[in-house]
């Protein structure tokens, strides 16, 4: 049975992806992994993303792995305005969930990918991660914790390559959703979509996606987005 996992199900878009590929019916289980699922997965937790990797392949092989997870703002810390706002901590909790916890996925979910058939890894970026793009400044944790992210995706291709020529793995930009992390910050005159809507753009795009794009990252409509 071909399997596909939903990384960061609980969440608003990661909730629409999950429904989204089940409707779809391409894979034979969709598996709803997160803090709360059975089994858990905590991005902080390596032991964690092993056990719920391995779990996964015991239900089939895994042919396409959707990371929908990231921090932007909590109780605690807000997107910095400028320097006199960074915090060692603020940076240090970006870095582990929008880099060290996907790169952590990547090491557990990618070496269980079929050799020979096409498979997938996904995660989700963001464009302000764009060093190139970058002519506001501010919000530098999430800034550079998506920039490392996009260059994790970028080595984790190369090794893909070897283990699997017909592999993908991806950084994508999934445009401004009507979620809780973008909800603050939603501007008047962004093109915000709902998740339904944002997870069957994203679903659309990445199932025209071959192994001449892994390495990449592309915003919602799959056009290349400056590193």
């Amino acid at each position: 049975m071909t399997v596909a996992v939903v990384i960061g199900a609980g969440g608003g878009l990661g909730r629409a992806l999950a429904a989204a590929l089940e409707a779809a019916g391409s894979y034979g289980s969709i598996l709803r992994l997160g803090r709360g699922s059975t089994p858990p997965l905590d991005l902080l937790s390596e032991p964690s993303v092993a056990a719920a990797a391995a779990w996964a392949a015991a239900q089939g092989e895994i042919r396409f792995v959707l990371d929908a997870t990231g921090f932007l703002h909590d109780a605690r810390f807000r997107p910095e305005r400028g320097w006199r706002d960074l915090d060692p901590a603020h940076m240090a909790h970006a870095f582990a969930v929008n880099a060290i916890g996907p790169a952590l996925l990547m090491k557990h979910f990618c070496p269980r990918f079929p050799r020979e058939s096409r498979a997938m890894f996904a995660t989700l970026s963001a464009r302000v991660g764009s060093i190139g793009d970058n002519r506001l400044g501010g919000w530098h944790s999430y800034r550079a914790s998506k920039a490392a992210l996009n260059q994790l995706v970028r080595t984790a291709a190369v090794e893909l390559r070897r283990h699997n020529p017909a592999g993908v793995c991806v950084a994508l930009h999934p445009g401004t959703v009507d979620t809780a992390l973008s909800a603050p910050f939603a501007k008047t005159g962004l093109d915000v979509r709902p998740p339904d809507v944002a997870a069957g753009e994203l679903l659309a795009m990445l199932g025209e996606m071959g192994a001449e794009h892994s390495g990449g990252f592309y915003d919602q409509r799959g056009e290349a987005i400056p590193w």
